[in-house]
């Protein structure tokens, strides 16, 4: 996936080329009050994509304090970001799991719902905007509604799947063992993944709680409508033709983003973030345009994510007290923890 997303970001034609003379001719006078703007979105970002993880924990019966919630969120997200395939994704659940209390599978099932409810939220804006830009006089890419509804159909599954699992959780977990011929060959492991399965369904009891479900809905549509004008204003920092990118690229360019970056990613999302901010930013700008100011822009939107987020997660680390160590050895206790 690394090898795959560099090339088609830096190597592929004259890219790399291109690139440098973009470089050359940045107007940092002209950036540095967009990087300003772009930060102080990036707190609004960072704070709400943290504190809304609260309203998927407590229908589990999981209350954390507000600094805990955010230094365990912090060092995840670092490690979504550093981790290649999605390996981060278990950092948060690993972090708050605690023997007798709240088990690992139960927390990665509230993660999963996040992850869902973002990608159908995701796919709903990229569906809208595309929309737009269908309906405009400027011919759009034959991909582009098509990409719109898989993505829309794809994460509608999975939200309405989650809702089935919550309702008939000894019928799913009855029949996946089945399915799988687990049972079959190693009975005493089909027994174990069978009750971790009924500790991940748990995790989605939000499914069931209107209040807590519609805190987080909300707090997730203020992280997004922050993110994509963060990607707003940093465009406005760039030189990307007459008018430059409007509102509505840019929430289409942090969609198409989003939606990519589900893929098992790059260690770093190295050349994926770019290329899905390049494919993005091909819809809406001239090909000379995305060659030098949208090449550039990509890559430094890139950069700032990483920045962003291996930095806050070192601080995360440096001034709580969560181990790097736990961070990233294998725990064998939550291996073998049956709640």
């Amino acid at each position: 996936m690394l090898a795959l997303f560099a090339w088609l970001a830096y190597f592929r034609g004259d890219q790399w080329h291109h690139l440098q003379l973009a470089w050359q001719s940045v107007d940092m006078d002209r950036l540095w009050p967009a990087l300003a703007q772009m930060f102080a979105l990036m707190i609004v970002v960072h704070l709400f994509r943290a504190w809304r993880w609260k309203y998927l924990l407590r229908p589990i019966g999981v209350e954390l304090p507000f600094g805990r919630l955010m230094s365990v969120s912090t060092v995840g997200f670092m490690a979504i970001l550093a981790l290649p395939a999605r390996l981060g994704e278990f950092v948060r659940p690993y972090l708050i799991r605690e023997p007798g209390k709240v088990s690992m599978a139960s927390a990665l099932g509230t993660v999963a719902v996040e992850r869902i409810v973002d990608g159908l939220l995701i796919s709903l804006l990229v569906f809208v905007t595309c929309s737009i830009r269908a309906a405009s006089s400027v011919p759009a890419p034959s991909w582009m509604m098509p990409t719109a509804y898989i993505s829309l159909a794809i994460f509608g599954a999975a939200m309405l799947f989650l809702i089935f699992m919550l309702s008939a959780p000894s019928w799913t977990v009855r029949w996946t063992m089945r399915l799988t011929l687990i049972e079959r060959f190693a009975p005493r492991l089909a027994e174990k993944l069978g009750d971790k399965m009924h500790a991940l369904i748990r995790g989605f009891r939000v499914l069931k709680d209107p209040r807590d479900l519609a805190i987080f809905v909300a707090m997730s549509v203020v992280y997004w409508s922050a993110n994509g004008l963060s990607v707003w204003v940093l465009a406005r920092g760039f030189d990307l033709g007459p008018g430059g990118l409007s509102v509505i690229a840019a929430f289409t360019v942090m969609g198409l983003v989003a939606v990519g970056i589900t893929l098992p990613n790059s260690p770093g999302l190295v050349g994926q973030y770019t290329w899905f901010t390049i494919v993005g930013l091909k819809l809406y700008l001239a090909k000379d345009v995305v060659e030098h100011g949208g090449q550039i822009f990509a890559v430094f939107s890139h950069a700032t994510q990483v920045l962003w987020y291996m930095g806050t997660g070192a601080v995360a680390l440096l001034t709580s007290r969560i181990s790097l160590s736990n961070v990233v050895r294998a725990s064998s206790a939550a291996a073998t923890e049956d709640k």
